[in-house]
């Protein structure tokens, strides 16, 4: 393994091995939320907060530590954070109760916010721009397979064992990445010293914990009080006040004397990085609101078990990750405009059919064909997306840039999840009620009105699948008995179906604004002396010249700066 230190391309591999861990962490546990509810004895509240300790640490630390890794290093804090990732993984599968796994839950999204933007750092830093659009091409295939994956993956351990495993699977990949990140992955340094921006800090994660925990938790206390003169409009309001003091703040930092900002706004001079954050977020938006009432309505709908239904979007992540390497080294070719728009165009369109061709009585393989147009539309989405944010971006701020990237990429899920659960429960309340209306026209009165009525009261309370079925009244005879299950059942699965239907609209409607948004793409000269050329600011430290190589190429990508050196900025 030490043959292959500095290698481009392993590094990119141990680099994506490490990302994928964290990414399949934020959807695999969606899969095993009833089986943890039995086994942990946990309640509905406990086992939604083990999914949101992890996003929202995430979130709200990782600009924090993507400038940590321009201080201290990408490669220390890439290992610090595998490290910390897989002790916490192992933790989770270990835990006794639910208020131990969601500790540990948010010390796995500390580790992977540690670990998430060193990995665009390096990248950026370790091939040449005229290259880096196949490599963000199998960055961008990692990142939309883990997406799809982990359901099929947490389906599959769930059934086979139980819930511990989805995070004990966690333990050979960490040890795996942690020795190949020391044995492959260079220790790359600017030669620029960073200052830490302490007040900074406190005002982005203040901001990013008060947004973000009151679009998780709006839901649940149908957007008013959560306690007091405490409410989830107050929470939000004051996130957006601290929102504004940290822009002033850093506003200020720019260009004073011996004070760095934690954002240097003149990352957003470029229009094109500034235009792929605001896409990063409206994607991230979209697939969120898509893929999760799809996964509600293949597992609750159809009836499928969790490794069925994660088998039914498989498709998706596998034609992604054939094309994406491909598409991502046309970017470097033709740069990424067109392939962007493309890719968008597909993904929504592929949705869309998805949706339209949703039944009651739909089989897996009526999918098949939207989604392996879907998974085409991704694998031109992420490559030239990534490719066209970071192509500008000098090695010294690659830091701060991937960790504002990754921000946008995590607010827009917590935006996405927040939209899609509201919208979706408010088009049930409607669609469940009309169709128990409808269809209990012939039962007797009494029996009518407590049916419908437990209907209401059930989707109103948040409960999907069997659980919206109310239990026919006490000394119900047999026969209106079994025609209430079989009402009840039909009332569901025909309710949702169409609840979905109008609920989609939205998350589709966001894919569709983000090609949109991508006419605005300068074009950059592939041919430009920076684009042709190693990034020559970067410096391996304790290697020796040559040590990062793609295979075939006789280049350097270091420079002979020392790290301590303060000539080695960017521009």
């Amino acid at each position: 393994m030490a043959k292959l230190r500095g290698n481009q391309w392993a590094v990119l591999g141990v680099l994506s091995l490490g990302f994928f861990m964290t990414l399949l962490d934020l959807t695999i546990v969606n899969i095993a939320i009833p089986n943890m509810i039995i086994r942990l004895h946990a309640s509905l509240d406990d086992v939604l907060w083990v999914l949101n300790a992890y996003a929202l640490v995430l979130a709200v630390l990782v600009i924090t530590c993507g400038r940590l890794g321009d201080m201290f290093g990408q490669r220390t804090m890439f290992a610090a954070g595998v490290a910390l990732f897989t002790v916490a993984s192992a933790a989770c599968g270990f835990a006794p109760g639910p208020g131990w796994l969601i500790g540990f839950r948010a010390l796995q999204g500390l580790g992977a916010a540690m670990l998430m933007p060193q990995t665009l750092a390096i990248i950026t830093m370790i091939f040449p721009a005229d290259r880096r659009g196949a490599a963000f091409g199998v960055w961008g295939a990692v990142s939309g397979a883990a997406t799809i994956a982990g359901p099929t993956l947490g389906g599959l351990l769930v059934t086979a064992f139980d819930w511990r495993w989805i995070f004990f699977v966690n333990l050979p990949i960490g040890v795996f990445v942690l020795v190949a990140t020391f044995l492959i992955v260079p220790d790359l340094r600017t030669g620029r010293r960073h200052q830490f921006d302490v007040l900074g800090v406190v005002l982005a994660s203040g901001t990013l914990t008060a947004i973000c925990y009151g679009l998780v938790e709006g839901q649940r206390y149908n957007w008013g009080k959560v306690t007091g003169v405490i409410s989830i409009p107050l929470i939000i309001g004051a996130g957006v006040v601290l929102l504004v003091a940290f822009l002033i703040q850093q506003g200020r930092r720019q260009h004073a004397e011996n004070k760095e900002p934690l954002i240097p706004f003149a990352l957003f001079r470029s229009r094109n990085y500034s235009l792929m954050n605001w896409v990063f977020c409206t994607l991230s938006i979209g697939m969120v609101g898509i893929f999760l009432p799809f996964t509600i309505y293949l597992q609750d709908a159809l009836g499928y078990s969790a490794l069925r239904a994660g088998l039914t979007m498989a498709p998706a992540s596998v034609v992604m990750i054939i094309f994406a390497p491909f598409l991502g080294k046309l970017t470097d070719r033709i740069g990424g405009k067109y392939i962007l728009i493309s890719g968008l165009a597909l993904f929504a369109l592929g949705m869309g059919a998805m949706v339209l061709i949703a039944g009651p009585n739909s089989v897996w393989y009526d999918f098949l064909p939207p989604l392996m147009v879907a998974g085409l539309g991704l694998a031109g989405t992420f490559a030239p997306l990534t490719t066209t944010a970071m192509r500008e971006v000098p090695p010294a701020l690659a830091g701060a840039a991937s960790g504002v990237i990754n921000t946008t990429r995590q607010v827009g899920s917590v935006i996405g999840t927040a939209a899609v659960g509201a919208l979706l429960e408010n088009r049930m309340v409607a669609s469940l009620v009309g169709e128990a209306t409808a269809r209990s026209a012939g039962l007797p009165a009494q029996v009518r009105t407590s049916f419908i009525g437990g209907i209401r009261q059930a989707v109103s309370s948040g409960l999907i699948g069997g659980s919206s079925v109310p239990t026919p009244p006490h000394g119900t005879s047999p026969s209106v008995a079994a025609e209430l299950s079989r009402l009840g059942a039909y009332v569901f699965t025909h309710g949702y179906l169409h609840a979905m239907r109008w609920t989609m609209l939205m998350p589709i409607a966001m894919v569709a604004l983000a090609g949109l948004s991508c006419i605005g793409i300068k074009r950059v000269a592939a041919s430009s002396p920076e684009a042709a050329s190693p990034p020559a600011v970067v410096a391996a430290v304790g290697q020796p010249t040559g040590a990062i190589s793609s295979p075939g190429s006789s280049g350097s990508a270091e420079s002979d700066q020392s790290p301590g050196s303060s000539s080695g900025t960017a521009s």
